[in-house]
C-alpha cells in the first residue's frame, strides 16, 4: 500500500512511476478523496469543539435563569452532536474509499528496473552452466520412460480434474529428496530459519501480502472463509503483521516447505501437458524482513541463495530482471531465475525473488523501533522461491535423461536418496 503523504508531496513522481507500468495517472482521484476526507475530519473536530463549548455554557445559562439562552444552547449542543456524527461517518466512508483505491494500486518500480511491455523486454543479468548436448532428441519430463509409472495424470484427473498429478515410486522420492535438500541447504549454509506454517489463512493475511483484493480469482477460498495459500510468502511475511519489533530483531530470514494452491485463472491453454503448471504444488519459500537500508542488498543475497541450489544440482540457468510490464503487483524489483529445460529447448522460470520495500509492511502495519530512538518506521519485506520443487524435479529429469529412457541424478542429491544415483527406465531408483 502507498504512503498518502508521499503522494501529496509529489503526485507527479507517483504518476510517473505508475505510468512505467502502463497505468493512467491516479493522483488526481486519490488527492480528491483525500482532500474531502481531511475536510470532513476538520469539520468533525470543529463541530466537536463547538459542542463542548456550548455544553459548558448550557450550565451557566441554567444557573443564571436565562431560559431562552439555555434552550438555544441545548439545541446547539444537539445540532453539533449530530454534525460531529455526520462528519465522522463521512470521514470514515472516505477513508475506506481511499484505502480501497490505494489497496488496488501496484507497487512502484525502482528506477533501475528496465522499461518494457512484457516478458520479451526482461533483461538478462547472469548466466551459469552450459546446456548439455544430446546424441538423441531430448524429451519433455512426462515423455520419459523413467517417469511413466511414477507420474500419473490420468488418475489425478479422475480424482481432482486437470492440472493435478499423482506421483509415486522413484519419482516421488526424488521430489521429496529435492525439498529436503533445499531446506537443509538454506538452513545449514544460508542461515535461514526453517518454519512450518498453516496453508489456510484468514482473509486479512491475503490483504497483507497483496493477493487481495485484486487477485482473489487466482486463489481458492473455503466455505468457512479461509484462503488456501498460493505461496508460503503469505504466512511467513505475515508473521510480523501488526507487530512493532526492535531493530535488533532484523533481519529475520525464514524458509518453509509447503503445499501451494493456485487456480491458474489466467493461464488457460498454457502448459497443459506435464506438471509445469499445476493447481497444487510444493515450494520451498524464502522470506526476509529487513531494515529499510538493507533490503536492496538482501535481494541480491536471496537471489544468490536460490541460484546456489541450481548450481549444486548442476542445472544450467539464467537470471533476468523483470521489466516494468512484467513485474509483479507487490514488487519494486524482481529477479527471475530460469532453469534450462532441454525437452522444451528453452529456459523456464523456477524462482522469482522480489523486494517489496514497505509496500506489504504498510498493508500489515509492520514496524520496527530504531535502536537509537525515534519514531517507529516500516520494515521492508522480500520473498523468493528457493525453489519450486515440482519445476526442479522437471529440470532434474530432463537434464539427466539418457537415451535408454533412464535418468542420471545430480551427485549433490545422492545423500538424500540413500546413495541412489539413477532412475531406471522402469522407474526404479538404483
Amino acid at each position: 500500500m502507498h504512503d498518502i503523504r508521499a503522494i501529496r508531496e509529489n503526485p507527479a513522481a507517483f504518476d510517473a512511476a505508475l505510468s512505467r507500468r502502463g497505468m493512467e495517472p491516479q493522483s488526481p482521484s486519490i488527492l480528491k478523496i483525500d482532500e474531502e476526507r481531511r475536510a470532513a475530519i476538520h469539520a468533525a473536530e470543529t463541530a466537536q469543539a463547538d459542542q463542548k463549548k456550548a455544553a459548558k455554557d448550557v450550565g451557566a445559562a441554567k444557573a443564571s435563569g436565562n431560559e431562552a439562552e439555555f434552550e438555544r444552547l441545548r439545541a446547539l449542543v444537539g445540532a453539533k452532536k449530530a454534525e460531529v456524527s455526520e462528519m465522522q461517518d463521512r470521514a470514515k466512508a472516505l477513508d475506506a474509499q481511499l484505502d480501497e483505491l490505494l489497496m488496488g494500486l501496484p507497487n512502484l518500480p525502482f528506477d533501475d528496473v528496465p522499461d518494457g511491455a512484457d516478458e520479451d523486454d526482461n533483461v538478462e543479468i547472469h548466466r551459469w552452466g552450459t546446456p548439455a548436448t544430446f546424441d538423441f532428441a531430448p524429451k519433455e519430463h512426462y515423455q520419459l520412460a523413467a517417469v511413466q509409472k511414477g507420474m500419473d495424470f490420468e488418475t489425478a484427473a479422475k480424482l481432482s480434474g486437470s492440472r493435478f498429478v499423482v506421483l509415486s515410486g522413484g519419482v516421488v522420492r526424488i521430489h521429496r529428496a529435492l525439498a529436503q535438500f533445499m531446506l537443509d541447504t538454506h538452513v545449514e549454509e544460508n542461515g535461514l530459519t526453517e518454519t512450518w506454517t498453516p496453508v489456510l489463512v484468514r482473509e486479512e493475511m491475503m490483504y497483507g501480502t497483496g493477493q487481495l483484493p485484486k487477485f482473489g480469482e487466482d486463489s481458492y477460498q473455503t466455505r468457512e472463509g479461509w484462503w488456501l495459500v498460493p505461496t508460503a510468502e503469505v504466512t511467513l511475511t505475515n508473521i510480523v503483521n501488526g507487530e512493532t519489533v526492535e531493530e535488533s530483531y532484523l533481519p529475520r530470514r525464514y524458509v518453509a516447505h509447503t503445499q501451494c494452491f493456485r487456480s491458474e485463472a489466467g493461464s488457460a491453454g498454457r502448459d497443459t501437458s506435464g506438471m509445469l503448471r499445476q493447481h497444487q504444488f510444493e515450494k520451498v519459500e524464502m522470506v526476509s524482513v529487513t531494515h529499510p537500508d538493507k533490503s536492496r542488498e538482501e535481494l541480491d543475497r536471496m537471489t544468490a541463495c536460490a541460484q546456489g541450489i541450481l548450481e549444486k544440482l548442476g542445472l544450467p540457468y539464467r537470471t533476468v530482471v523483470l521489466c516494468t510490464g512484467d513485474i509483479g503487483f507487490g514488487a519494486r524489483r524482481t529477479h527471475d531465475i530460469e532453469v534450462w529445460l532441454p525437452g522444451q529447448n528453452t529456459y523456464r522460470e523456477i524462482s522469482s525473488v522480489s523486494v517489496c520495500g514497505d509496500f506489504q509492511a504498510r498493508r500489515m502495519n509492520a514496524r520496527f523501533k530504531p535502536a537509537g530512538g525515534g519514531k517507529p518506521d516500516y520494515v521492508h519485506t522480500l520473498n523468493g522461491s528457493g525453489l519450486a520443487v515440482g519445476r526442479c524435479l522437471i529440470a532434474v529429469l530432463e537434464n539427466g535423461q539418457q537415451e535408454d529412457g533412464s535418468v542420471k541424478l545430480p551427485e549433490a542429491l545422492h545423500p538424500w536418496l540413500g546413495g541412489k544415483t539413477t532412475l531406471t527406465a522402469d522407474g526404479e531408483l538404483v
